[in-house]
């Protein structure tokens, strides 16, 4: 827990500072066409990635992120949210340059990580999703619904088209568990 405390900070201190930006982009947010409901109390705050899997339709299980996967997504009280997930081993560009990777590192950046933000409703046990933006860009503007459950301090979630996979059939599943202060 030691990065989620620093990152949970960083992250409520830049939500402080950004109403008046916020303000302005909601402007120019696109209209959430049937998002029903609001954001439940219980989903508001911060968790921690615990799984990312693809589940095959033969019950077979892919860790998209390697083992031990790390990853935050932060909700606040309207549904706004954030999140990021990443393979917890990466390897870093040869060249210590963003601009000058090679089509392997590419390659491996690009999957090795998952990051999008939007706004979430839930209406019972069913989660409303909207993808403003995200590292994979067919998911911009990306609308779902999907069956969530928390037992305890873990929230679980199905993904009915995971960005890979779904081609041979593959659902995701993604588990999160409460960050306490």
């Amino acid at each position: 827990m030691s990065f989620a405390k620093p990152m949970l900070v960083v992250c409520l201190m830049a939500a402080i500072a950004a109403p008046p930006v916020l303000a302005a982009q909601d402007a120019m947010k696109p209209a959430v066409s049937g998002s029903p409901g609001m954001v439940p109390k219980e989903l508001v705050g911060a968790w921690t990635l615990v799984r990312c899997d693809n589940v095959y339709p033969d019950g077979h299980r892919v860790e998209l992120y390697g083992p031990n996967p790390t990853g935050m997504w932060l909700i606040d009280a309207q549904g706004d949210y954030m999140m990021q997930i990443v393979r917890a081993k990466r390897m870093p560009f040869a060249a210590n340059d963003k601009s000058k990777g090679t089509p392997e590192e590419y390659r491996a950046a690009s999957l090795d990580t998952n990051a999008h933000y939007g706004h979430v409703s839930a209406d019972g046990n069913v989660l409303h999703g909207e993808i403003i933006h995200a590292s994979f860009p067919n998911w911009d503007g990306r609308i779902s619904d999907s069956s969530y459950t928390i037992h305890g301090d873990e929230l679980t979630y199905r993904v009915a088209k995971p960005s890979s996979g779904t081609g041979e059939g593959a659902h995701g599943e993604v588990v999160w568990r409460r960050v306490h202060s």
